[in-house]
């Protein structure tokens, strides 16, 4: 089984681009703080590499790159995934990341008025990935 679950801080806007065939995708990190102190008494964090792609009507990548902000918390869900590529040198690199299925404000940001903002019913979720062919890697 592989399921994961985040509740960490944006450590910078997601990048939102597109596909060729016009998917959108969305890349973030989030910075996701241990549940002890280290020998020094200091909480660290871990910085966990994470990617959101739409998914038929569900604009899931589009959501969150247009309106996640640094510093934001967030509460994903989604699985890990590993893949690999030949680098520039020719040596074969490994990618760990979060595929997000799933995706909310841990704490409501807040619009210009000052209300609570909430997300579109329905349109933080996703649904299958989209076919091989369409993942931009």
């Amino acid at each position: 089984m592989n399921i994961v679950v985040l509740v960490g801080r944006l450590t910078k806007p997601p990048e939102l681009r597109y596909s060729q065939q016009g998917v959108g995708v969305a890349n973030f990190t989030l910075a996701v703080d241990r549940a002890y102190k280290n020998a020094q008494g200091e909480k660290e964090a871990d910085f966990i590499n994470c990617v959101a792609f739409d998914r038929g009507n569900y604009k899931l990548a589009e959501y969150l790159g247009n309106d996640l902000q640094k510093g934001q918390q967030v509460t994903v869900r989604g699985s890990i995934r590993v893949r690999t590529y030949d680098g520039q040198d020719g040596a074969k690199k490994w990618v760990t990341e979060v595929v997000v299925d799933e995706a909310r404000y841990a704490k409501p940001k807040q619009d210009n008025r000052g209300d609570a903002w909430e997300p579109p019913p329905g349109q933080f979720r996703g649904g299958e990935l989209p076919p091989e062919e369409d993942i931009p890697f």
